[in-house]
């Protein structure tokens, strides 16, 4: 008996799907066929979808909200379209573009339009991806140029971390001691004391 699915897709843990399980529910799927990945579009190694894919039979339809859901590499979503369509042999709905419905328009003329339309939604998908790159890397650039500083805080030494070294050195304390005195941790201490030498040698 053919079954119908919706996979749904958000870019990070922190984007909400809310809108894309609505829809599904609107057109009735149950939530154990709805398969949702929280990650990025740019190819399809993502757990859940490679799990859909597994589970779906000739004749089962498959819903998605948009096509930029499914993914966003161009090459990619024609070459995901044609397994779903032709190796697997579902009916894929785009529940927010009508022409991308398979099962309507199968003669020649509606496969013909179809085939267009998805060229040209995943080439807007994948350009809006590049887009969003452009401007995560202006703006990480902006932020630079302002100052601001991306990654882990820089750890403060503690005072006299210059004499510890020097101990350390000569055998006078161990390891052990000086990170119970000063907090840092092992590969803190590494870390530091390879720049303090380097400080030396300048």
């Amino acid at each position: 008996m053919a079954e119908k699915y919706g996979y749904v897709r958000v870019s990070s843990t922190d984007q909400n799907e809310d809108r894309q399980m609505v829809a599904l529910s609107e057109v009735g799927i149950t939530d154990e066929n709805i398969f949702m990945d929280k990650q990025s579009g740019k190819d399809f190694e993502r757990p859940k979808y490679k799990k859909l894919i597994k589970k779906l039979k000739a004749g089962d339809l498959l819903y998605i909200l948009s096509i930029d859901r499914l993914g966003r590499n161009y090459e990619e979503i024609q070459k995901q379209w044609r397994i779903l369509t032709k190796d697997i042999g579902v009916d894929i709905c785009v529940i927010d573009m009508p022409l991308l419905d398979t099962r309507n328009g199968k003669d020649l003329m509606g496969t013909f339009i179809a085939d267009l339309v998805l060229q040209i939604l995943s080439f807007v998908a994948q350009n809006e991806r590049e887009n969003i790159r452009k401007r995560q890397a202006e703006g990480i650039a902006a932020a630079k140029a302002r100052g601001v500083r991306f990654g882990r805080p820089e750890i403060t030494l503690p005072d006299g971390f210059d004499n510890y070294v020097l101990a350390w050195k000569e055998g006078q304390i161990t390891i052990s001691e000086i990170l119970k005195l000063t907090g840092l941790s092992r590969s803190t201490f590494y870390r530091k004391v390879g720049k303090y030498n380097e400080n030396i040698k300048k």
